[in-house]
């Protein structure tokens, strides 16, 4: 009897510290640029709320009442996303609703997609996106029964793991061709999950870690594109679906 209860304390302190040893790891994240966020919140432009869940950022004027549910990468501070989607909302009338993960790891989060979009009622349309695994994600809520529905999907170095390829919806997937982790072949192994028609954008000279302000990612590529022109790229090829999905 003895035997058996050291036993079980054993396993139960190896659970605990490995539960805890989880915990610390998920909650490492890769910090956002302090700077480049505060670039954002200074741009009176845009107007940016932050809650628990979530990072609200809306058009100053006026908005075309369509709106982004965007999901981070894998530890990767919501923050660091800012300053990427600034001049699509500024300039487009996009609203942008930045997910601050369960346990900062997209999976996690089982919270359903009106919990991000209720507290915007101004916004009629949502799409749904994500960099890195947050982009597979949001693929799976392509597929979901969900209330609103999913008008669209923004990938950032992502791809999908289910089929969207007959959901309908427009598709914006931007990549880099330095991605080390999103590599371009894997992107083109999962292309046929999209749908034929999808917007397929290439920066050229980008990374994995171009698609926020966090500076470098472990087994990432080397970026060869300059800041400002990661940003105008991003903004252009938002603005192409925005056309398509307001």
């Amino acid at each position: 009897m003895r035997r058996a209860i050291r036993i079980v304390i054993a396993v139960v302190s190896v659970l605990a510290l490995v539960a805890v040893g989880f915990l610390v790891w998920a909650n490492i994240v890769f910090a956002g640029d302090r700077e480049a966020a505060l670039e954002v919140w200074r741009d009176d432009a845009v107007t940016v709320t932050s809650t628990h869940a979530s990072i609200v950022m809306t058009p100053t004027d006026e908005a075309t009442g369509l709106g982004l549910v965007f999901i981070p990468g894998a530890k990767v501070d919501p923050y660091a996303y800012m300053r990427n989607f600034r001049d699509a909302v500024a300039d487009e009338g996009l609203t942008v609703v930045i997910t601050k993960p369960t346990l900062n790891l997209a999976f996690f989060d089982t919270r359903p997609l009106h919990d991000f979009t209720d507290p915007v009622p101004s916004v009629t349309s949502w799409m749904v996106g994500g960099h890195s695994l947050g982009g597979v994600r949001a693929c799976q809520l392509v597929d979901a029964v969900s209330a609103p529905p999913v008008d669209g999907l923004v990938l950032f170095g992502s791809y999908c793991a289910n089929d969207i390829s007959e959901s309908g919806i427009p598709v914006l997937s931007i990549s880099g061709p330095n991605d080390g982790l999103s590599t371009p072949e894997k992107i083109e192994a999962a292309r046929s999950l999209l749908p034929a028609d999808a917007f397929m954008v290439e920066l050229d000279g980008a990374n994995h870690a171009d698609f926020g302000d966090y500076g470098p990612q472990p087994g990432d590529g080397v970026s060869t594109m300059p800041r400002d022109e990661v940003r105008d790229g991003i903004t252009a090829a938002l603005a192409t679906i925005v056309q398509f999905a307001g």
